[in-house]
C-alpha cells in the first residue's frame, strides 16, 4: 500500500491516512482479509509520529474498514451496510450536506455541483 501525506495540508496527517485507506478499499486495491503495516512500520515509511497512524487506524476500526487482532496486526474488512440495502446512512447524508453547503457557499450552482458528483461516479 502506497500512501502519499501532504505535510502542507490543512487536513490531518491521521484523516489523509484515512481516506487514503478507505480509497484503496473502494477501489479494490485492498481486499478483505489484507494485512496493512504495523502502526511502527507505517510511521516509520511515511516519517511521522507513532501516534499519528494510532489515531488513523483506530478511526478505521471504529468505522468498521479495519479489524485489529492485538500482535495479528490490522486487516481490512469491509463494514456492513447500514439500515436497509440501497438507503443511504445518516452520516453519510451529514457529511454530504455540509460539502453541499460549502459549495453554495463558494457560489457553485446546483447545475455544476451535480455535472461535478457525475464526472466523479464515472471517473
Amino acid at each position: 500500500m502506497l500512501l502519499k501525506i501532504d505535510l502542507e495540508s490543512e487536513r490531518p496527517i491521521y484523516l489523509q491516512i484515512r481516506d487514503q485507506v478507505v480509497a484503496a478499499i473502494a477501489r479494490g486495491e485492498l481486499a478483505e482479509g489484507e494485512r496493512l503495516p504495523s502502526i511502527r512500520q507505517l510511521a516509520a515509511d511515511l516519517g511521522v509520529n507513532v501516534h499519528t497512524v494510532h489515531r488513523a487506524y483506530d478511526l478505521l476500526r471504529q468505522q468498521g474498514f479495519l479489524r485489529v487482532r492485538g500482535r495479528g496486526g490490522a486487516v481490512v474488512r469491509r463494514p456492513a451496510s447500514s439500515g436497509e440495502p440501497g438507503e443511504f446512512p445518516a452520516e453519510w447524508e451529514r457529511r454530504a450536506r455540509r460539502l453541499l453547503e460549502e459549495a453554495r457557499a463558494r457560489g457553485l450552482t446546483r447545475a455544476r455541483i451535480l455535472a461535478r458528483l457525475r464526472e466523479l461516479m464515472d471517473g
